[in-house]
């Protein structure tokens, strides 16, 4: 069955492809005296491999709520989602076909071990040995995450985060994709986005395991900090030579107007979102005064083990926080308009986040992880016509590109995501992808996106002494 739309491509290339006026702010990016520079597209192991129930793979949370009713847009669940685990090797072939560097994907636990510990699975440790050889055949290194999300479900019944005992199991884990994967990976991350985890999963309610406690959370912010910080341990311990790190979810925090109590909760906004998991890591303390976030049970000894050297650092940007403590909230300004998550697109903060960091923190090699938009878009004759995507992302690498003059050590870029996919409690209703699926066929086809990335990736490639990365990660 043909499942990848070539219709409408001609078309599409002649709309996307980039001009060299639009070429020029991007230069520093592969500038000659600049390490090499990597261009990719990331996923999520629950959001598109599906096959919930095959493989011998075990329960995660995110089975569990999805299938709660209420819980995500018309009670989706990605019991199918981009039948990735059927498809790997067409989508690796289209991801080839996008010219890219690199692809970031995840081990989903409960596929690889699905009580979270004891006996492993073997079907699903060498779909993943699979792919990891799939992508270098292709010429694209795999840069792989141990957790986005999908703890097993086994785990949460005894506990989940909320206990020390998980961020043990987690360590095993990791110690042993390190030895499955590690001689082949180009990165390998602990976490993606922990503050997803432990405040939207643990005291927002909107994410599994949906509870609603502010105190639990910062203690799962904790141990899964901690989870980390042992895991890195466990690698090297082991003999890992992969590149370690981690991948967290930051936004600059803007007051609403110069009124002492806006002024204060962006500070305050700033020190629970972005410093709650950058002190520890790198100041090896957590912030004071964070708003409702109070200091968690810290054990002797576990800020010393959060605190492990990192090979390289994930930074996933999507908008800015706007703090308005006024009733009804002051709106942000949204000049560039907003997606169609309601997020506004300010690419500005970006620049202001890499720089604030750069300025802060002692920084190891930076990747931008994940940068991306929704849109509702259509298919229509074969395509899909998303202009404001292609203006969102040449912006926000314009803003890389002005970071790496002025000194932040960028390494790379990955957009979120490859394809549409399972967007969690919004279901299929939101759409991220450079290439658009349709969920009833699996059909995929590139959208006008896809053309102009792979496009403006050749031409960067192209431009004399440019250093684009194929060891990704390594350098």
């Amino acid at each position: 069955m043909k499942t990848i739309s070539n219709e409408g491509a001609e078309a599409a290339e002649a709309r996307a492809t980039p001009a060299p006026d639009q070429l020029a702010p991007l230069a520093p990016l592969v500038h000659p005296g600049q390490p090499a520079f990597c261009f990719g597209v990331a996923t999520a192991a629950y959001q598109i491999e599906g096959a919930a129930r095959e493989g011998g793979r075990g329960a995660s949370i995110w089975d569990t709520f999805s299938h709660t009713p209420g819980k995500t847009v018309n009670g989706d669940t990605g019991d199918v989602a981009c039948d990735h685990y059927h498809r790997w090797r067409e989508d690796l072939d289209l991801i080839a076909g996008l010219g890219v560097d690199a692809y970031r994907f995840s081990i989903a636990w409960p596929r690889v071990q699905p009580l979270g510990q004891g006996a492993w699975n073997q079907e699903g440790l060498a779909f993943y040995d699979r792919l990891v050889d799939g992508l270098l055949a292709r010429g694209i290194q795999p840069h792989a995450t141990l957790y986005h999300w999908d703890l097993p479900q086994a785990l949460q019944d005894e506990g989940g985060w909320a206990t020390r005992d998980t961020a043990h199991h987690f360590a095993s884990y990791a110690e042993k994709m390190g030895r499955v994967l590690g001689d082949r990976l180009a990165s390998l991350a602990t976490h993606n986005e922990p503050w997803c985890t432990a405040f939207l999963g643990h005291q927002q309610g909107k994410f599994a395991p949906g509870l609603r406690d502010m105190r639990l959370a910062t203690q799962v912010a904790h141990h899964l900090l901690l989870s980390h910080g042992l895991a890195l341990q466990a690698l090297r311990a082991d003999g890992a030579r992969v590149p370690l790190g981690i991948v967290l979810n930051q936004a600059p925090a803007h007051a609403a107007s110069s009124s002492e109590a806006d002024l204060a909760a962006a500070a305050a906004n700033h020190r629970g979102f972005v410093g709650w998991f950058m002190d520890p890591l790198f100041h090896g303390r957590y912030p004071a005064d964070a708003g409702e976030q109070r200091a968690p049970e810290v054990a002797a000894g576990d800020m010393a083990c959060i605190q492990q050297p990192l090979d390289w650092l994930g930074i996933n940007y999507y908008t800015r926080n706007w703090c308005s403590t006024s009733q009804p909230p002051v709106p942000a300004p949204r000049l560039q308009g907003v997606n169609d998550m309601g997020w506004e697109i300010y690419p500005e903060g970006l620049l202001e986040m890499l720089l604030h960091n750069h300025a802060h923190y002692r920084l190891p090699p930076v990747y931008i992880t994940e940068n991306g938009m929704a849109e509702a878009d259509v298919l229509h004759a074969g395509a899909v016509r998303d202009p404001r995507r292609i203006g969102y992302v040449r912006s926000h690498l314009q803003a890389l590109a002005q970071a790496r003059a002025q000194g932040v050590d960028l390494r790379g870029y990955f957009y979120w995501s490859l394809m549409d996919n399972y967007e969690w409690d919004s279901g299929y209703a939101k759409r991220f992808g450079l290439v658009h699926v349709d969920y009833a066929t699996q059909q995929r086809t590139l959208k006008d996106s896809a053309h102009w990335y792979r496009d403006t990736i050749a031409a960067l490639r192209a431009q004399p002494g440019a250093r684009l990365a194929t060891e990704a990660g390594r350098g």
